[in-house]
């Protein structure tokens, strides 16, 4: 049995890696902004009030775990405000970019000393974040802090790979989420359930080891660009 934390648990595909893992026998964390009364019924520790862009509140999950070792920390935690060029709302983007990229590397920081050779950190990031396959412009905010979240995985991969931890970023699919809630048909294109995603990420997440860190992949396998 391993244990995993995964941030953005309380709903979307969050709560459907939670609930995969539960049906599996492993150990879950599930860090919430809000709650879980689904994880909860499922037996499934459920942390509230951990919010990705407060440096208390994520102090406050480290004391809370105390010594636990982590063996796989998902940061799952993710917002989209959109807007468009000319209308911009400033203080959403750097909102996108407090939470998308920001949060993994301050959450990430406060549990170091609970990550150990062997452990993983997943990154679960977006297609939308590649330079490479930026074709149509839109969703700035999203995409700038992913692309800054898919530079934060490498330099992560390259730091702690010294220690035995082994980093991955990954692009979920086109997910079905209240996130996602009036981007179908745009950029996003069609849009799969959560616990299918959820299988995908969970499945890159055991093939990944300290020889392939620093890799760009799809839940589906497919290797994506930067």
């Amino acid at each position: 049995m391993k244990t995993f934390l995964v941030t953005g648990a309380d709903r979307g595909i969050g709560e459907a890696l939670c609930l995969e893992l539960e049906a599996r026998g492993e150990r879950v964390i599930a860090a919430c902004l809000g709650d879980s009364s689904t994880l909860r019924s499922r037996g499934v520790r459920v942390e509230q009030g951990i919010d990705v862009t407060s440096d208390t509140a994520v102090a406050a999950l480290a004391e809370r775990l105390g010594d636990e070792r982590i063996d796989v920390l998902v940061h799952n935690a993710g917002v989209v405000h959109g807007g468009e060029l000319g209308s911009f709302d400033f203080a959403k983007l750097r909102h996108e970019y407090e939470v998308n990229a920001l949060g993994p590397l301050r959450v990430t920081q406060a549990l170091l000393g609970r990550l150990g050779p062997g452990s993983k950190v997943a990154i679960v990031t977006s297609r939308v974040g590649s330079l490479a396959e930026n074709f149509v412009g839109g969703l700035y905010g999203y995409r700038m802090s992913k692309a800054a979240a898919n530079m934060l995985g490498i330099c992560l991969a390259r730091d702690l790979a010294k220690r035995g931890i082994a980093v991955i970023c990954l692009h979920p699919g086109s997910v079905r989420t209240e996130m996602t809630r009036g981007l179908a048909g745009g950029v996003v294109g069609d849009l799969v359930e959560p616990a299918d995603a959820a299988r995908g990420l969970l499945a890159r997440i055991e093939e990944l080891t300290i020889e392939t860190t620093g890799t760009f992949r799809h839940a589906n396998g497919e290797m994506l660009p930067w």
